[in-house]
């Protein structure tokens, strides 16, 4: 396995290029934490979003997204002005992000078998699926995402015998590579499995959907709204697993003595960076701009917000 240490020194050498990506990520993901919040808020103030499904999904969703992105800027930063953290803070801080980035998949995932539920069986969609029974199993998606993290982080600190240590890179390719071999197989065969589940799971659901409202005529347009809908529910899917794909491949290359560190340090930046953003920038706009409900709400509140104004000029 590569040196952890070599891995740093290219880190450092590239610096140039990581401060270009990572100021880019900055961007992208202040532009993202202003969307998201205003999402929420639309969801949370309306009694009837909340007692929607599919609503309650894009508001876990929001959170696992904004709880990544936090943690995500927080390593940026640090990383960016080599600032020395301890060990356990990093690990934390991988464990924590690698549980939403989960989240965040397994309930986009669910939004697909939702959606899939709500057109196969309409008449009893609210008995199958139901906001307390939703609810609840959103609470399990973020134990289920918790607790492989949460194993890998104890093996870790058990690998570990200097975790007081402090160091000035924090990233999740160097922290995994302390493990043993059969613990990174483990980390290899998690990320994969998880990932090709969730994907079968959406390519059935819009097959069978696809099978199933073919005959309504809702396809025959080329620009109709299911056509886009579904165009740009696919297109913010491929966004949301590629970082996933790329970070397998990471994995791969880390123990590849034949590829040079300074293609790791890009490939990594490139995906901490502007790969796992993009979709998490993009989201909040998807979402305001395909469900009209949400559009609906947040107009009525910057109307009610302008009127004591008015008022108060009048």
């Amino acid at each position: 396995m590569s040196s952890p240490q070599h891995f740093l020194n290219s880190c450092s050498s590239t610096s140039q290029f990581h401060l270009c990506v990572s100021l880019s990520g900055l961007f992208i993901t202040l532009a993202t934490l202003l969307a998201n919040p205003v999402l929420l808020t639309c969801i949370c103030l309306s009694r009837a979003l909340r007692q929607e499904t599919r609503y309650l999904l894009v508001a876990n969703t929001l959170m696992a997204d904004m709880l990544f992105l936090i943690f995500n800027l927080t390593t940026v930063i640090y990383n960016t002005v080599r600032a020395q953290i301890p060990w356990r803070v990093c690990e934390l801080i991988t464990a924590v992000s690698v549980i939403a980035y989960c989240c965040a998949i397994l309930t986009v995932t669910l939004m697909v078998v939702d959606t899939y539920t709500a057109v196969r069986w309409p008449l009893q969609y609210h008995d199958i699926l139901p906001p307390a029974r939703t609810r609840r199993i959103l609470v399990g998606m973020w134990v289920l995402a918790a607790v492989y993290p949460f194993i890998v982080l104890i093996l870790m600190e058990i690998h570990r015998s200097t975790s007081h240590e402090k160091v000035r890179v924090c990233l999740a390719l160097i922290s995994f590579s302390f493990l043993q071999i059969k613990d990174t197989l483990g980390i290899h065969i998690f990320f994969f499995v998880a990932a090709i589940i969730c994907a079968i799971m959406i390519c059935y659901c819009y097959v069978r959907l696809y099978m199933v409202t073919r005959t309504q005529g809702i396809w025959q347009s080329r620009f109709s709204r299911a056509r886009v809908t579904l165009l740009a529910h696919a297109v913010l899917l491929l966004l949301y697993f590629v970082p996933g794909f790329v970070f397998i491949v990471e994995l791969y290359l880390f123990d590849r003595k034949d590829i040079s560190q300074e293609l790791r340090v890009w490939i990594n930046t490139a995906n901490i960076c502007v790969f796992m953003l993009l979709p998490r920038a993009l989201a909040p706009y998807l979402y305001g701009m395909r469900y009209r409900e949400i559009s609906d709400t947040l107009l009525i509140l910057v109307q009610r917000n302008r009127r004591p104004s008015q008022n108060t000029v009048s």
